[in-house]
């Protein structure tokens, strides 16, 4: 069994910051990519950041400049910094990554449950 779970999400004022974490645990024996994806209400699912286990990067236009997604391999986690948030940033954060399942030895691809993320006034 392998776990993503997700934190750090909230309300934000329109220019604040928010970090959110995700933690992989359980019969893990690698990570490959992972990522963050967000959906807002009536919109498809959409890839915000991903960083692959060498450190490649990629973001999607709207958050280059914004956004930084890090990992911490030794924690099995992913972050994503978000500054000068924007309402249109508003939305289910989903967490994501390819995981080499120990017991089986196969790859699989995992999300996490979400996390809220608001910005208003």
């Amino acid at each position: 069994q392998v776990q993503l779970v997700e934190s750090g999400g909230g309300l934000v004022q329109p220019g604040g910051s928010l970090r959110l974490s995700c933690a992989a645990s359980g019969s893990i024996f690698s990570i490959n990519a992972m990522g963050w994806y967000r959906q807002a209400p009536g919109k498809q699912r959409e890839l915000v950041a991903a960083i692959t286990s060498g450190g490649s990067l990629n973001y999607a236009d709207s958050v280059k400049g914004r956004f930084t997604i890090s990992r911490d391999n030794a924690k099995n986690t992913v972050y994503l910094q978000m500054n000068s948030l924007k309402p249109e940033d508003t939305a289910v954060y989903y967490c994501n990554a390819e995981i080499l399942e120990a017991r089986s030895m196969r790859w699989y691809e995992y999300w996490g449950q979400g996390t809220q993320v608001t910005v208003s006034s």
